[in-house]
């Protein structure tokens, strides 16, 4: 029976990756070398910095592919408080999205991935800081358990703990705390409890890779003395696989795609350099593992699977990867008798992949549908094929985690696939499938895990499996595979998914924020997706008793998996001004769900599923608008336009190709979205259009930029120059420079309060430097800095108005930030004529 098979493995890059990311492996002979290669290699390095994109691609792929060490890098945070260049996902979502990229990276250039709870809340300037909004000590218990548990020879900083201030507070953070642990890691007094899971460790020695970046330039790097730092070229270039090591390097880093991290690869020769910071001082300034034994010979007993080990490679035929498998298996075999558990479940592991690779050995259970909710029975077919001339036998199959086996002893011929068809009850008390650290509620600085042995996992724990029992040469090997989902698409041919346990239904309220104003009725939407065939039940929304809903309770019928339908209800706001959070409920059976489910999905990593609490932010705000028709123009991706027209106004998207004299006069207001001077290459063609609509009379909204390559000449038409300056702390007092402006007056009264409850951070790269025709309205700083006054420019220009702002109000209208509505208000009606204070 032919099959069609994809495999992601250590240099194979899709451009449909998340069609592919859940395909059974399917190694050639090089790869299974390249393996084999690493199987007699017993020295580990761990990679560690703060965020998705800090970690050194180049450096990692050295150590995993040339040096052949276990290789890993852990990242404090899932990159929570990024930019979001490919969609509109921001917090939590976009941490999900980089954690998937970082998963994606690691696939690429040999490593693994580990991170702590920490929750990348934005930036910061200073490590005090930092360490003041995570919880410190959460944050090095994380660490540490990740050390104990991945047990690295060597630690490797990606920042210099010494420079505080130059830098995010998040890099700096992450070396001071590695600096810190270095001796706690040994020390069964610290965080005693993970020694139930864990044993103590020390390694050996800890580095921080430097670089001409820390150095201010260049020239001054080449000036520097240099004789004190290891240094060891890694501009390798693997003949087994066609590519330098900078091009798998540049590979991997283009898999962070969500901060526009696209690398182009290089050739040729490349020094890295680290410097001791704590350890042993090694003698061979080349060699970060010098003196330490990285051979079989450190685990007891080891010598001769090392022994057999070295003759696999030695004898290894490409042409005929089977052959090896004898002598594998004998080192399997072997290994299981070993004491040191740590290197036992790795080389294990390690050896069960390349024994199945070189017999060709295709082991598979399939769903029959793509989701399945707790409780319900699904069917799964299996499929085994021995593509090698070894015998082997199915002793059988067990589902996990019901634990139900199926088959006994059946002979696995010579490419011969035997297939078979099982259904297996789901428990009624499996979990969603979602991140784990999304579960329960945690802090702005913390994510909430109280599983110790989940703590550090990278991904999503999937736990519908089944184990496959092979036996080899009479040695009894246990392969896990997990349940997946696969079907066939007219294009793309066979396309792999997750299995994925939801909910038996999903609601969700379709406006995520709704502004009310006193006593006002407004419809309220609800969309129930089912997750099962034949549901029924009742709808709610739960408000407090001040807020009326009409009716009060919906009754629904779906009848076939995967439905949707809409409901509407009526809802009446009170006199008061107040802001509160509601929650959509949908009870069946007695049971209620509210989750709403939410699928990320793009190309380059695989499709998530999201379970978050069914909610919905209503305001009852004092807001005052004039109406004025808006043009938005999108730039790296925001949600802005949705919350304008939650205020009232009618807007629309244009495409820079729509931008045209005659699509402008239907508007009052452009809207320029962020980093859209950054992103969008046509609006170098259209920016004269834009400042003449402004001159006739109109306004032009312009939301920040980074200081990186602009699209245009000018980005104003006014002097204007964009700096790094920001406010991070998003409570800082805020002056009003221009109190009697118009865009602090009106329509609404623009007062201090307006400035309280800003989430993560005021606003980002300000302009420090303005023409005199620009007003700067507000100033605001960060603790122990100067004022920084560039936050809201407003210039007339013609008869109309240009404002450029940084303020973060892409953070602040989802967030439902109260005041954040009013001032943008006020932008928008900066030239209308009508009822001027």
């Amino acid at each position: 029976m032919k099959q069609k098979i994809y495999f992601v493995f250590l240099f194979s890059l899709f451009s449909f990756a998340s069609l592919f990311a859940q395909q059974p492996e399917k190694p050639s002979a090089v790869e299974i070398y390249h393996a084999i290669q690493k199987l007699n290699f017993l020295g580990s390095v761990l990679y560690i910095a703060a965020h998705p994109d800090d970690e050194n691609t180049r450096l990692i792929s050295y150590m995993a592919n040339h040096q052949k060490a276990r290789t890993a890098y852990l990242s404090l945070t899932r990159g929570d408080g990024g930019q979001n260049l490919i969609g509109t996902e921001l917090r939590e979502l976009l941490g999900v999205i980089r954690t998937q990229e970082l998963i994606e990276a690691r696939k690429i250039d040999g490593g693994e991935q580990f991170f702590t709870r920490a929750n990348d809340f934005g930036y910061s300037k200073i490590p005090d800081e930092t360490l003041k909004i995570w919880d410190k000590d959460q944050v090095k218990e994380d660490m540490i358990y990740v050390i104990r548990k991945f047990k690295p020879d060597v630690i490797i900083n990606r920042f210099d703990h010494r420079s505080p201030g130059t830098t995010h507070g998040h890099h700096t953070s992450s070396a001071l705390l590695a600096l810190e642990i270095f001796d706690q890691i040994n020390d069964k007094n610290i965080f005693p409890n993970q020694l139930n899971y864990v044993s103590t460790w020390q390694p050996k020695r800890l580095f921080f890779n430097t670089s001409w970046w820390f150095y201010g330039s260049r020239e001054k790097f080449d000036e520097a003395d240099k004789k004190n730092l290891v240094n060891f070229e890694t501009g390798i270039y693997y003949p087994l696989f066609g590519k330098s090591n900078q091009e798998i390097a540049a590979l991997s880093r283009s898999r962070h795609q969500s901060q526009g991290f696209g690398s182009t690869g290089s050739r040729g020769e490349e020094i890295e350099y680290l410097e001791l910071i704590k350890g042993t001082v090694p003698t061979d300034n080349k060699n970060i593992f010098e003196g330490i034994d990285t051979s079989w010979n450190r685990v007891k007993g080891g010598a001769a699977i090392g022994k057999i080990l070295s003759e696999v490679e030695k004898k290894f035929d490409f042409k005929n990867p089977s052959a090896s498998i004898p002598m594998l298996v004998s080192a399997y075999e072997m290994l299981q008798k070993t004491e040191d558990e740590h290197w036992k479940t790795i080389k294990s592991d390690e050896l069960k992949k390349i024994i199945q690779a070189c017999a060709g050995l295709y082991l598979e259970g399939v769903a029959a549908q793509q989701s399945i909710t707790p409780g319900s029975l699904l069917k799964v077919k299996l499929e085994t094929i021995n593509r090698s001339v070894i015998p082997m036998v199915l002793k059988g199959m067990t589902f996990l985690p019901e634990g139900k086996f199926i088959i006994e002893n059946k002979a696995l011929q010579n490419n011969i696939s035997e297939t078979f068809e099982a259904e297996l009850l789901i428990p009624q008390n499996l979990e969603y499938t979602e991140p784990y650290w999304l579960r329960k509620e945690g802090t702005v600085g913390m994510y909430r895990v109280d599983e110790q042995e989940r703590i550090g996992l990278p991904d999503i724990i999937r736990q519908l499996k089944v184990r496959f029992e092979i036996i080899i040469n009479n040695v009894n090997i246990p392969f896990e595979k997990e349940i997946i989902y696969k079907y066939n698409d007219p294009v793309h041919g066979e396309v792999y998914k997750p299995l994925d346990v939801v909910p038996t239904a999903t609601t969700s309220i379709v406006d995520k924020v709704k502004i009310f104003q006193a006593q006002q009725t407004q419809p309220i939407t609800v969309l129930v997706k089912s997750g099962k065939d034949n549901i029924n039940g009742i709808l709610k929304l739960d408000l407090p008793k001040n807020w009326k809903v009409n009716p009060e309770q919906i009754p629904f019928e779906l009848s076939k998996k995967g439905a949707e339908a809409t409901f509407t209800f009526q809802v009446t706001a009170p006199s008061q001004v107040e802001e509160i959070q509601t929650k959509s409920i949908a009870i069946i059976d007695g049971k209620v769900e509210d989750k709403e489910q939410l699928l990320i999905s793009y190309n380059h990593i695989a499709t998530q599923q999201v379970l978050s609490t069914a909610s919905a932010k209503f305001i009852r705000l004092d807001l005052k608008t004039n109406g004025e028709k808006i043009a938005y123009i999108m730039g790296a991706g925001d949600e802005v336009p949705t919350y304008l027209s939650q205020m009232g106004y009618e807007v629309t998207v244009l495409k820079p190709e729509e931008i045209t004299v005659q699509n402008l006069k239907k508007y009052q207001v452009v809207v320029v979205g962020i980093r859209a001077y950054n992103t969008v290459e046509e609006l170098a063609f259209k920016q004269q259009l834009l400042f003449d609509f402004v001159k006739e009379g109109n306004t032009m909204i312009v939301q920040y930029n980074t200081t990186g390559k602009l699209t245009v000449k000018e980005i104003a038409p006014f002097h204007l120059k964009i700096s790094r300056d920001r406010v991070t702390e998003e409570d800082a007092e805020v002056r009003f420079l221009a109190p009697n402006h118009k865009v602090l007056n009106f329509p609404n009264q623009i007062t201090s309060k307006d400035f309280e409850g800003w989430v993560q951070e005021q606003g980002l790269y300000f302009p420090n430097e303005w023409d005199a025709t620009f007003t700067p309205i507000l100033s605001s700083n960060d603790l122990g800095e100067e004022p920084k006054n560039g936050s809201l420019l407003v210039a007339p220009y013609g008869k109309g108005h240009y404002i450029y702002t940084g303020l973060s109000f892409f953070r602040e209208l989802p967030a439902a930030v109260p005041g954040a509505f009013r001032l943008f208000a006020n932008m928008i009606s900066i030239s209308s004529k009508s009822n001027q204070p």
